[in-house]
């Protein structure tokens, strides 16, 4: 059954349309991840169907509510970690979730024993009567998720929940994200550039650019459409032969390689080197980054520069 159903949502702010048309239903119970560079629509996008910004046209259902008429019930049925810090440093942990509480207008012994179940869960239990600003990073991250749940809302939104934290606390967030998930039945929405995230966490992956969803799939779907296998090759390379094996899927150049997909590259690897001279050969299983270089024709990077 599907959580958020959205029609036709645009959004300009004006001469630059942000969004451009997105029509998508998502599962509930699903993760769903919106990944594309920096400006691709994706803050936007969530903040809409958050309803702090209003769409230029088009509409969307939360939890069955709409999100034009009736904002307040949306915001009661979400839980929203935002791209930017947001908690009260001055505070303990425990001090932020419950100040949440209240204005949530939670019962106190339901808050007091949600806000403990929420602080084991996301591991900041023994850490709960400490000052915020004395977390690192990642923990104020899993504070902020643990805020979010509080209320147990039907959606909880991630804004780029890993943006600017070192590696071993990103796979740490992406671990809770993967038990609250199970614990609490929360459908998930998550924006991030981060390709190994988009791949670790989603149920289903959303490309996003330009205000555009350009492809929608499972993480294994969108990888099967491009090839399970990748081979690059540097060198004197007949293409055009090698383009009409009936067991190439595609083959394009990029930087100085020519590189090749296809499900069936390992069983017929000597087939290909009939037709080439190789200086140097890569061979690789697809990943979601090799999907999205051939969607858009860039790195996430080189978008983001852009």
């Amino acid at each position: 059954m599907a959580i958020i159903e959205i029609f036709n949502l645009t959004k300009k702010f004006k001469d630059t349309e942000a969004l451009k048309g997105i029509n998508v239903e998502i599962e509930e119970g699903e993760v769903f991840s919106l990944l594309g560079p920096n400006g691709a629509g994706k803050t936007t996008l969530i903040s809409i169907l958050t309803s702090i910004l209003k769409p230029t046209s088009g509409t969307a259902r939360v939890n069955g509510f709409d999100i034009i008429k009736q904002p307040l019930e949306v915001r009661k049925s979400i839980g929203i970690v935002f791209q930017e810090p947001s908690l009260d440093e001055l505070l303990t942990a425990y001090e932020n979730l419950y100040l949440h509480s209240m204005l949530y207008n939670m019962p106190k012994d339901k808050a007091r024993k949600r806000i403990l179940d929420m602080l084991n869960t996301v591991g900041l239990y023994d850490r709960k009567d400490h000052i915020v600003r004395t977390f690192s990073g990642g923990m104020k991250r899993r504070l902020e998720i643990a805020r979010g749940l509080l209320h147990t809302p039907k959606v909880l939104f991630l804004d780029e929940p890993t943006l600017g934290l070192d590696p071993l606390s990103r796979r740490t967030i992406w671990d809770y994200i993967k038990k609250v998930k199970k614990e609490e039945n929360t459908t998930i929405i998550l924006t991030t550039h981060y390709m190994e995230e988009a791949e670790s966490l989603s149920d289903r992956v959303s490309i996003i650019n330009k205000g555009e969803i350009i492809e929608l799939d499972s993480p294994e779907n969108l990888k099967k459409k491009l090839g399970d296998e990748i081979l690059k090759i540097k060198g004197e390379i007949d293409s055009e032969k090698i383009k009409n094996l009936n067991f190439i899927k595609n083959i394009v150049f990029k930087d100085g390689y020519f590189i090749i997909t296809s499900k069936e590259i390992t069983q017929n690897l000597s087939e290909i080197l009939k037709y080439v001279k190789p200086k140097d050969i890569e061979f690789k299983k697809t990943s979601l980054e090799d999907v999205f270089l051939n969607i858009t024709g860039k790195k996430i990077e080189e978008l983001d520069e852009e």
